[in-house]
This record gives C-alpha cells, sequence and structure tokens, in this order.
C-alpha cells in the first residue's frame, strides 16, 4: 500500500511545472503533496484537513465528548489555521449518524441571500453579467454566513460537552500563534489581490509584500476575541451585537465593491435539517447532501450509471475506466445545472434524478468505444404534487476553497462536514479576525434568457446558492461503513464518486482510493491530473476526448468503519491528518 502512495505522490510531482502556470484552473493553489496521512483506531476516530484542527478534535474526543464536539473544535480551529478555506464566516453542510435511535440527520448550514438583493444583482448596465473578478471582491458576493448556527443547532441536540469548552483549543491557539503551515504560505503566495486588502495585508504579509515565511509564528487575538464572545453569548453574539456590526460594516462600505447585508439578514438567518438523499450502489445505500447542494444527487447519479458497466470496466485508473467515469460525469452534470437550486426557492426533482430506471436510461447513452457531444438534461421524472418547469441550464463560476472533516466518536456517533468560504480567502474581507465568505458568486450571474427563461440557480433574496459540496456517509446492512468528502469547487462530485467507486467495488483500500489520481468531467472535456501515461492519454483521444493535464487540489479525508477498528485517511494533496484512540 505505501508503495502505490509513493508512486501516486511521484507522478503528480512531476506535473509540478504546471502548478504555477494552472493556478487559475483551480480553486485554491496546490502546494506540495506528501505520502497519504491515515492511523486506525478502536473507540474514535478525527480527521481534518489541518494537524491542529484535528488534535482539537481529537481533544474532545478524549474528553467524552461527541462527533459533534469535536466537529465545532475542529472548525473553529479551521478558520484560523486555514482561513483562506473556511470558517465561521462562511457556511457548510453536515450528514450526522445518531447512533441511540440508528437515523441520519441532515443540515443544511448554507448562505442566504441579503433581502435587498433582486435577479439581476450581477448583471451591469449593459445587460451582460459581471466579470467574476470583479463580483468576488469586495462586499457585493458576501453572503449571509451560516456556519455558526449549524453548529449551535447540532451542539443544542447532540453535545455533551458545555459550548464554551470547544472554544478553548481555537482561542488558545490564536492568543500564543501557530507556525504558518506550507500550505497557508503558498496560498499566501499564489491568491490574486490579496493586498487589496490592508487588512489582510497587515495581517499575512510583510512590508514588502511577500507572504510573512513558513514556520513563523502567527497569532490572531482578534479572532480570539470573537471566540470569546461567542463562547461566552452563543450564537446571539454572532448573529447580533458588535460582531454583527462589524460584518454589516465591513460589506457595506467595502472599498472594492459594496454589498447588501443587513442586521436583519443576520438576525433572521436559521440553519435547517432537511432529509438526505440515498440510493443503492451493489450492495451498498450511499447517503449525501440533497439540494440545494448538488453534491448528493450528483454522486449518486454518477454512480447509478456506472454500475450498469461491468467491473473490468470499473478497473482503477484505466482508459476504459476513465471514459466511461467522464462521460457517466458529464450526463449527471447535465442534469445538475439545469435542475438543481434551493428548493426552498424552486421545484427541483430530487427524487427522479437519482431514480434507478432513469439512471439506466441515461447509462445507456454512453457508448464504451467513444465519447458523446457535449451532454444535455434528460427528461426528469418531477413529484406528481409538481409542475415540471422548463429551466435554462446554466454554470456558475464555483471557486470554491473548502474543507472537510469526518468524525467518529466512542457512543457510535458519526459526524462528516464540508464547509468553506467559496474561493480562496472568500470576498477578502477580513473582519474580527475572520474571513466573510463570497457565496453570492455561486448563484448563476444571468437570472434569464432572452426569451425570459428562468435559470434554476438564479439569486433572490433569502435564497440558498447551489453547491457542490458532497458530504457523503455509505452504509452496508444499516450501519455506517463509511465517511467521505471534499474541498474543490465543482470537482468536489468527481473527487468523491471516483474514490467511493473504488472502495466500494472493493478494487482498492480507502487511503490508495484517496491517493490515486483525479480524473474529472464537467461535462466539458476530461482532466487529468500531471504524470498520467502518454498511452492513457491517447487511448482517451482516440475515444473522441478533449484531455488535458491540470492540477487538482482535493482534500478527500474519511473514515472507513470495519466492525469495531476505524481507519482515517486524510488527503497526501494538502496538509490534513487522522488521529483516534
Amino acid at each position: 500500500m505505501k508503495s502505490i502512495q509513493r508512486l501516486v505522490v511521484l507522478a503528480l510531482l512531476s506535473g509540478n511545472v504546471a502548478l504555477a502556470a494552472d493556478n487559475s484552473n483551480i480553486p485554491e493553489a496546490a502546494s506540495a503533496l506528501n505520502l497519504t496521512q491515515s492511523a486506525s483506531a478502536t473507540h474514535y476516530m478525527a480527521v481534518t484537513a489541518n494537524p491542529h484542527a484535528t488534535a482539537a478534535a481529537a481533544a474532545m474526543l478524549k474528553r467524552g465528548g461527541s462527533a459533534v464536539d469535536a466537529a465545532i473544535a475542529a472548525q473553529l480551529v479551521l478558520g484560523l489555521t486555514e482561513p483562506q478555506s473556511s470558517g465561521i464566516g462562511g457556511g457548510a453542510f453536515a450528514l450526522y449518524w445518531e447512533s441511540g435511535k440508528q437515523k441520519l440527520h441532515y443540515f443544511d448550514g448554507r448562505e442566504t441571500a441579503p433581502a435587498a438583493v433582486d435577479e439581476n444583482y450581477f448583471m451591469q448596465d449593459d445587460g451582460k453579467p459581471m466579470p467574476f473578478a470583479d463580483a468576488v471582491i469586495g462586499g457585493h458576493s458576501v453572503g449571509v454566513p451560516g456556519v455558526v448556527r449549524l453548529l449551535a443547532l447540532t451542539h443544542k441536540r447532540y453535545g455533551k460537552l458545555p459550548w464554551a469548552t470547544l472554544f478553548e483549543p481555537a482561542i488558545a491557539l490564536a492568543q500564543n500563534g501557530f507556525a504558518i503551515s506550507p500550505r497557508l504560505y503558498t496560498v499566501l503566495k499564489e491568491t490574486p489581490r490579496l493586498l487589496e486588502s490592508s487588512a489582510l495585508r497587515e495581517h499575512f504579509f510583510l512590508p514588502d509584500g511577500n507572504p510573512k515565511p513558513i514556520g513563523s509564528l502567527l497569532k490572531n487575538p482578534a479572532y480570539a476575541k470573537t471566540l470569546q464572545q461567542v463562547a461566552r453569548g452563543g450564537e446571539a453574539a454572532f448573529y447580533g451585537g458588535p460582531i454583527a456590526g462589524d460584518m454589516v460594516a465591513a460589506v457595506n462600505f467595502n472599498a472594492n465593491r459594496t454589498g447588501k447585508l443587513a442586521l436583519k439578514d443576520l438576525a433572521d438567518y436559521r440553519a435547517v435539517e432537511r432529509d438526505p438523499i440515498c440510493a443503492a450502489y451493489l450492495s451498498y445505500t450511499v447517503c449525501g447532501a440533497a439540494p440545494p447542494s448538488s453534491g448528493g444527487t450528483t454522486v449518486l447519479a454518477i454512480l447509478g450509471m456506472l454500475q450498469q458497466f461491468s467491473p473490468e470496466q470499473r478497473a482503477p485508473s484505466s482508459a476504459g475506466f476513465y471514459h466511461v467515469f467522464a462521460e457517466a460525469s458529464a450526463l449527471a452534470f447535465a442534469d445538475r445545472d439545469t435542475y438543481v437550486a434551493d428548493p426552498d426557492f424552486t421545484s427541483v426533482p430530487t427524487a427522479g434524478l437519482v431514480a434507478p430506471d432513469y439512471l439506466a436510461a441515461r447509462a445507456a447513452l454512453i457508448d464504451p468505444a467513444k465519447t458523446m457531444p457535449m451532454a444535455t438534461a434528460g427528461e426528469v421524472q418531477w413529484p406528481k404534487a409538481a409542475q415540471r418547469v422548463n429551466y435554462l441550464a446554466s454554470a456558475s463560476p464555483e471557486l470554491l476553497s473548502t474543507s472537510h472533516l469526518s468524525i467518529v466518536d466512542n457512543f457510535g456517533n458519526a459526524f462528516t462536514m464540508t464547509t468553506s468560504v467559496e474561493s480562496a480567502f472568500g470576498s477578502r474581507i477580513f473582519v474580527d479576525g475572520f474571513i466573510l465568505n463570497n457565496q453570492l458568486t455561486d448563484f448563476s450571474f444571468t437570472p434569464r434568457d432572452a426569451d425570459g427563461k428562468r435559470v434554476a440557480n438564479r439569486i433572490e433574496p433569502g435564497k440558498r446558492p447551489r453547491s457542490a459540496m458532497a458530504p457523503t456517509m455509505v452504509f452496508k446492512d444499516n450501519k455506517p461503513m463509511l465517511l467521505i468528502g471534499s474541498p474543490g469547487s465543482a470537482r468536489i462530485i468527481d473527487y468523491v464518486a471516483k474514490t467511493l467507486v473504488y472502495v466500494l467495488d472493493g478494487t482498492l483500500p480507502l487511503s490508495d482510493a484517496i491517493a490515486s489520481p483525479h480524473i474529472i468531467s464537467l461535462n466539458r472535456g476530461i482532466e487529468l491530473e500531471p504524470g498520467r501515461s502518454d498511452a492513457e492519454k491517447s487511448a482517451l483521444m482516440a475515444l473522441g476526448h478533449s484531455v488535458k493535464e491540470v492540477p487538482q487540489s482535493s482534500g478527500l479525508n474519511g473514515i472507513f468503519i470495519d466492525r469495531k477498528i476505524l481507519t482515517g485517511v486524510a488527503d497526501p494533496r494538502r496538509e490534513g491528518t487522522a488521529a483516534g484512540n
């Protein structure tokens, strides 16, 4: 297994020359690769994107805390040590397995659009949508943060340790400082327009404009103060009072581009419990995040199509697998881009998108001998109570900068959460020690076509933008067997789907499945990680595929449960770790 991991890392490293040149294609700059980090235990396990966050989670589990307690402690640390990816100024989706009741819960902490927006929010006077770079930087892109409400909601129901206790690791680390990691340094160096923010410039950079060096001590007393207020006052201290006032002022008086966030938007925000979306793959039940995330439906659609093919056609890292996987992904993304949006505002045929008969018919469109033209959406079965809506297919930029964590506690509960501020360092607004998201740019900028045909994912007041986040749990005999998820923009879906196929087909253990080279198809050609052989690329091109090599910045992490053994694995492409007992 170690040899496979080393070969994968060497193959990926062979494309390092392209990293700096092609970082525009990925949500966060790619950084140095490591051997896959893994650990095994029998009582509890925590896997997060950063060693400090993993340590905080493990400390809560050791004190008798629940998986939710550990996740809260980890998320608060991630907002400090991995601020480019997630934090209390962003949003999240989470799945929670309640062992005592044998029930799976799904929580939506996605950001919402302020009440003052309209569907032309991202349109210019000339009738054209704003350029993404203009829209993302500044207050115009900031949605109402949802992470704190989600964490508070889950803690009230499933927490075992006091709320304030969960803040202790992050507060201490913010006060005492932590060493800047190679990944944080790389993202600071590669992310454009950070120096335009005086707050970011002062906190992360030297006077000459270079990032503070790797290993230097970084303290964040403002973040410590914010966490102390929320630890004492609960979620109300974040969604009201001085912190809320500071967020509103930072958004509405931003020097780059102002937004429309209001105190009432913050006070009115609620995290929502929804039904997860589940479907069968082979002998397993795979469950994920339902709309407004497209992660669950699209991952399940890919799996549903792939199981129509033989095990040989799903063999890891073969041109045959790459082909059928890419075709299935293209078909699933065509449906996703047309139908998925916030179900509180838009009719979404959620069950129809993963119906077995529908996916078998979609799989029949895949020719093993050649690629199809650009895929179009299928005729999905709508619920009887819902009228079929003709939507305009569209894509949004979705340059998510995201993090993922997976935790199993000593009581058999499991929590897996994907959390994000959208692009690297979000809106570039740094207030009270944390980053504000730019999640509004996950909406389609163009709301209608010339004939007035609507885009499902258009922006509306109070609406949640479509997401690709895909926290996933797999069940065998009604027991959780695997927790998995990743950052990576729309590519999250293919990262997770590929890993699930390899693990559930029994062809690779979780560590090798995570480390294996990615295959990406967003219905616009194939992306391969650097280092693929000329023979592989030639075979795909012979089938009609457009192939390019693109460094991938996944951060897959997960936990495999085999009876009483918990195996935690973190992606070698980032700096995550696993720890348990």
